[in-house]
């Protein structure tokens, strides 16, 4: 038996399993050639070694949670300038600094990638918990992580989330409340660019758009459901513009393509607010440096990080279940709306 001065090694994981030291190196980076009864096997020994590469030791040894794992399906580049997840991240960071744990994050190129990343975090024990973003409609995720027992909080609706427990905003009385607010200064024309149909919660922004449209007896309106990049937030803006009936308000599902809205508006000879007003999803700063400065439906995207990562930790320790709704986003006018024009 090793004793406390020594220094166990991956060689010592390997001889107390019965295994070549490759095999407890393919088990721990989840590859192919090692059965489950033999990673099973060689994870055993290394939590009665008190072994793992790197910080995962501890994890491995007791019940202390270094490690939080965030998986996002976006590209690389998107996500670099996109504003929310860069403030959302840097709240998470916060609580995980004063826990002295670690984020562990990666981007993959879709759910199928996400769930087998997951299921190798939790089941290779690298991660104490997740948490889950970008909840779609009967989100495959859903039963494949919690046949594993994944300990994870949601980000999401609790209609979108399943058993896990969800931190989520009201964007079905934001959205409407951004249509109330443009038809209260007079538009009658009002457009919505969203993200991706597939996404949970801009189903629940479109559907709350709609039936407040209707409800206010706005008919003439359109809803284009894009990515989340300024060129297609452009894109999908020309397109609006270029139409017969062209809408006098466009209410965007992020900054970024607001800001790409602007540009278009410009390029266009259209004035903002005059001619077009603009309203934006998820205020940053950005909608405060451009011209002029965005309206925009906002909310504290970093506290927002702070109470998943403040839940996640509750989750892990069994004195949290349920949903956690927080604020809702609110209205913040400024000099990108305005009445329309008359005539």
């Amino acid at each position: 038996m090793k004793t406390s001065a020594t220094r166990v090694t991956i060689n010592d994981v390997a001889t107390r399993a019965g295994v070549s030291k490759g095999a407890v190196s393919m088990a721990f980076n989840n590859r192919p050639g090692v059965s489950q009864a033999t990673r099973e096997r060689i994870f055993e020994a290394a939590r009665a070694l008190g072994w793992a590469p790197h910080r995962t030791a501890r994890s491995l040894s007791s019940q202390r949670v270094d490690i939080v794992g965030l998986a996002i399906c976006r590209p690389a580049r998107l996500l670099g300038l996109e504003p929310f997840y860069m403030e959302f991240i840097s709240g998470i960071e916060g609580v995980l600094a004063k826990q002295q744990c670690s984020l562990l994050l990666r981007l993959v190129r879709d759910l199928d990638e996400e769930i087998a990343l997951y299921q190798n975090w939790w089941q290779s024990k690298m991660i104490g918990g997740a948490i889950l973003v970008d909840f779609h409609q009967d989100d495959p995720r859903v039963p494949a992580l919690e046949a594993v027992g994944l300990r994870a909080v949601a980000v999401g609706h609790p209609s979108l989330t399943g058993s896990f427990p969800s931190v989520w905003t009201d964007d079905a009385t934001a959205s409407a409340e951004a249509v109330r607010y443009l038809a209260a200064l007079g538009h009658r024309r009002i457009a919505r660019v969203g993200g991706p149909a597939g996404l949970g919660h801009s189903g629940i922004r479109a559907t709350a758009f709609q039936s407040t449209m209707a409800e206010l007896g706005l008919e003439g309106h359109r809803q284009v459901a894009t990515g989340f990049a300024g060129e297609e937030g452009a894109r999908a803006t020309r397109g609006l513009l270029l139409s017969p009936d062209r809408p006098t308000a466009i209410v965007y599902d992020n900054d970024i393509m607001a800001v790409a809205g602007a540009a278009v508006a410009a390029e266009m000879g259209l004035v903002v607010p005059d001619d077009l007003s603009l309203l934006a999803w998820d205020d940053s700063q950005l909608c405060r440096l451009t011209h002029p400065t965005l309206s925009a439906m906002s909310h504290d995207v970093h506290h927002f990080g702070e109470q998943v990562a403040r839940t996640l930790f509750e989750v892990i320790a069994g004195s949290h279940s349920g949903s956690l709704q927080v604020p809702t986003p609110s209205l913040t006018p400024r000099g990108s709306t305005a009445a329309p024009k008359r005539g």
